[in-house]
């Protein structure tokens, strides 16, 4: 070959490494990085045949990752190729020495390139292997180009092993030349410190999900009925947004995620609740109305065995009189007083344990007639005569909806504050910059009456409005709630159907949820076998099935 020839040869190989490096920069699918750089080799070299190892984590074994050979039509490993049914190659004995025989343990070992022009000459090296390869597929392997993969601490990360490099021209078995060899021992530093870069990638992912989990499980510590919460709305969230990219059309036309926008919703749903680590737990965990550290309810049932024993000692001493006086006509009256009384008390404190326990709905003349109970007398363990429920209790058990006051309500909401101002904090990658906005936005309203914001529809991104709709669902349908039980498919169905009229979540993806029966796909892995009713979707309110262009 001429000294023109060999420089062009040069620069083309060097303009191809430069592409290359380009590409396996920014692949962070690491099975099809894997595939890239072999098939790279390959082409750069024009190579027949190849293999790719990498070395396990304690550097003792060489593992197959992928086998090509282009002239027997294999394809082994990688995403799309058959499984490798080859051990790991040891790089030490059983005794512990360096096993020097086989080349691609020797490249590993020595960190060396070894450029073997024909495996059937070559001395100081174990090729049976390849040569019953070769009886038994009919193949004939010659040139060897062996380099070993070292990232930038000259660890090793792999080894690359090209067979049979091939005349451009005459398509004959050549040696690999050392313009080729110095071009693949760049190729090889350059795919190690992609794979050096995916695995730092995968361990920071790990890392920040581990932190993430380890936020869930303080909460769930906190309360058991927050941690499964916490998990639950990012897989609803997901399963909606998954639904949202395969519809075509509508608001969903031209709406697509990829692998890390979808990422992206992912860690946001893991982390929408994040802020409750700062509320307290009584209020989290608030049962009934009275409830703090505990139930007060019992409180009041001591209040009542003290009544009903006054009024037992009242009628007994009105009962002596009468005897001591000679009027027993009146004793009838007297009793009949006060079992109607006993009565009346018992029946009071059946209803307080009612007005105890949060509902969706508390009627005037239920507050009517705890404010009369409430202005009875009795004597307090100090003796003195005072109102028969505290300001405090009559407050907390005049609860329109559920177990929570105003004050705790807003505390509950404040969660949300604290979210966005924990998330905001964080310095994110460039792919995971919207997590506060998806996070923070799940009790924002289409209206813009939702909080803490006051958002709007068209200021919130779709997934934001995902996430609000998983949040919803997930809260109606949860078994685990201190305050209630968890609602059957037509009843959360029918409730998100009234807040969709109401201008509460978005009315795209509440039809989108419905018509692909996303609430089933979660009810069959999330909810118990009779909370999963029949659904008659033509009576859910609000729900207006999708036009869907066709095909």
């Amino acid at each position: 070959m001429e000294m023109g020839e060999i420089k062009t040869e040069s620069l083309d190989l060097i303009d191809k490494l430069n592409e290359v490096g380009i590409a396996l920069s920014v692949e962070k699918n690491t099975p099809k990085l894997l595939e890239m750089i072999l098939q790279a080799a390959k082409s750069m070299l024009n190579a027949d045949a190849g293999t790719l190892y990498l070395a396990t984590e304690d550097k003792r074994h060489l593992l197959f990752e992928i086998i090509m050979n282009d002239s027997l039509g294999i394809m082994m490993g990688a995403q799309l190729g058959e499984p490798i049914p080859f051990d790991p190659l040891p790089l030490y004995g059983d005794e512990g020495n360096p096993n020097k025989t086989m080349v691609a343990a020797y490249a590993a070992l020595y960190k060396q390139t070894i450029n073997i022009p024909d495996a059937y000459t070559a001395e100081g090296f174990d090729f049976a292997g390849t040569r019953a390869f070769d009886t038994k597929t009919g193949y004939r392997s010659q040139s060897f180009l062996t380099l070993p993969m070292l990232n930038h601490e000259n660890e090793l990360i792999g080894v690359l092993q090209l067979i049979n490099a091939k005349d451009p021209v005459t398509q004959e078995i050549i040696e690999f030349s050392p313009i080729s060899q110095r071009i693949a021992e760049s190729l090889a530093s350059q795919a190690a410190m992609a794979l050096t870069n995916n695995k730092l990638i995968e361990q920071f992912r790990e890392l920040f999900e581990s932190f993430i989990n380890l936020i869930s499980e303080a909460i769930d510590k906190k309360s058991p009925y927050n941690g499964a919460h916490c998990r639950r709305v990012p897989t609803l969230t997901m399963m909606i947004a998954e639904a949202a990219c395969q519809a075509d059309y509508g608001i969903f036309k031209d709406f697509v995620l990829n692998d890390d926008e979808l990422y992206e919703v992912k860690i946001a749903g893991l982390l929408h609740d994040c802020g409750k680590v700062t509320t307290p737990v009584h209020v989290i965990d608030k049962a009934t109305k009275l409830e703090t550290i505990f139930d007060r309810i019992h409180l009041v049932n001591t209040r009542f065995e003290v009544l009903k024993r006054d009024a037992e000692i009242s009628f007994l001493n009105q009962k002596i009189a009468a005897i001591e006086s000679g009027n027993l006509s009146v004793i009838p009256e007297l009793e009949d007083l006060l079992q109607q009384k006993l009565a009346q008390y018992s029946s009071d404190q059946a209803f307080l344990h009612v007005c105890n326990i949060g509902g969706e709905f508390m009627r005037d003349e239920y507050k009517e007639r705890l404010q009369q109970i409430a202005r009875y007398r009795w004597i307090d363990p100090q003796g003195v005569e005072t109102n028969f429920l505290t300001d405090n209790e009559v407050y907390n058990l005049s609860i329109s909806r559920g177990t929570l006051t105003a004050e705790e309500r807003k505390i509950i909401n404040d969660h949300i504050s604290v979210t966005i101002e924990m998330l905001e904090q964080l310095p994110y990658p460039r792919n995971l910059r919207r997590v506060p906005e998806y996070a923070g936005g799940h009790h924002e309203r289409m209206d813009g009456k939702g909080y803490p914001k006051g958002l709007t529809r068209e200021q919130m991104s779709l997934p934001a409005r995902m996430m609000g709709i998983a949040d919803i669902f997930e809260a109606l349908s949860a078994k685990d709630r201190p305050y209630k039980k968890g609602k059957n498919l037509t009843e959360c169905l029918q409730i998100l159907g009234k807040m969709r009229l109401d201008n509460h979540i978005d009315p795209d993806l509440f039809d989108l949820f419905v018509s692909q029966k996303i609430y089933m796909r979660y009810a069959k892995e999330y909810l118990d076998p009779e909370q999963i009713d029949e659904v008659d979707e033509s009576k859910i309110l609000g729900y207006n099935p999708p036009l869907v262009p066709q095909a």
